[in-house]
């Protein structure tokens, strides 16, 4: 189990850390202080809660910790949305003991979510869980992922692919440097949703352990919420491909999301995405690796 006092600790310090006092519209008092950012009392201040009880809370006690008190603290902190999210998750998960259980992110789609996808046929369409695992695709998302797709391991893993196969990702990620710090945000939001996860708790660990840029980001303590945006791609077959990504959870299934690449009409990549189909199906059968390509 990921260790929750810990990670409460650590999110709480490193926003504190971040934030100058004269940002928070408090006088600074000189140049000499001791503590990068806010000092505990300046947030305790600033939340309207006794010094002792944010201490409590920065300490990794935040059992009983109300609703109000957290926005409270959010606002002190002036965490954005996907930060105060990840602060109310860990408070929940720490409401009751050993920390509420959650039903495991799936690791398999009904045979109708498989339907849908392949019933998308001008769109890249697949659906993961939290952890990165790649859990459906359509036949354009078998061949727009062939990269990530080239390491035998089942189910594929896109974190997987992004920090231990740098060289090839780098290649594969017009914007890897983005990316590499959106995945272990992405994680560590996960982490705080699903501490119990022993699949989470094993990727993060071999993460760890073999990637000097993942304990780096990790480190950081960032958070992101999967959200909509550009995605931009250096495809093996057909090249450059700035496509726009539609990010949705699925209701009935919690924890998976369903992704949609897409391209305005009339453009480089609306074409790129036409060429790929084209040579998808012209394919005995759907692309699995970089070999499949050549």
């Amino acid at each position: 189990m990921i260790d929750l006092r810990t990670e409460i600790k650590e999110f709480l310090s490193s926003r504190r850390a971040r934030i100058a006092p004269e940002r928070a519209g408090l006088p600074a008092y000189g140049g000499n202080r001791r503590v990068k950012g806010l000092r505990r009392e300046e947030v305790a201040l600033l939340a309207g809660v006794s010094v002792d009880y944010y201490v409590r809370m920065e300490r990794g006690s935040l059992a009983g910790t109300s609703d109000g008190v957290l926005d409270a603290v959010a606002a002190a902190l002036q965490l954005d949305e996907a930060e105060r999210d990840h602060l109310f998750h860990l408070a929940r998960q720490s409401r009751t003991p050993g920390g509420p259980r959650r039903r495991r992110p799936a690791v398999a789609v009904r045979p109708a979510l498989q339907q849908v996808l392949d019933a998308i046929t001008d769109a890249p369409a697949w659906i993961c869980n939290g952890r990165y695992d790649v859990l459906a695709m359509n036949h354009l998302a078998r061949a727009l992922y062939s990269p990530v797709l080239a390491d035998p391991r089942r189910p594929a893993n896109t974190a997987r692919f992004v920090y231990l196969d740098p060289e090839a990702a780098e290649t594969f990620f017009v914007d890897y440097d983005r990316i590499v710090g959106d995945v272990a945000a992405k994680l560590r939001m996960e982490a705080g949703r699903n501490p119990h996860d022993e699949e989470l708790i094993a990727l993060v660990g071999e993460l760890s352990t073999r990637s000097e840029l993942f304990r780096q980001r990790w480190a950081s303590q960032d958070v992101r919420l999967h959200r909509s945006g550009r995605k931009r791609l250096h495809h093996p077959v057909v090249g450059r491909l700035d496509l726009d990504v539609e990010s949705m959870e699925l209701p009935a299934e919690p924890g998976l999301l369903l992704n949609i690449y897409t391209a305005p009409a009339g453009t480089a990549t609306a074409d790129g995405l036409a060429l790929l189909a084209s040579w998808a199906a012209g394919q005995e059968k759907p692309a699995t690796g970089i070999q499949a390509l050549s």
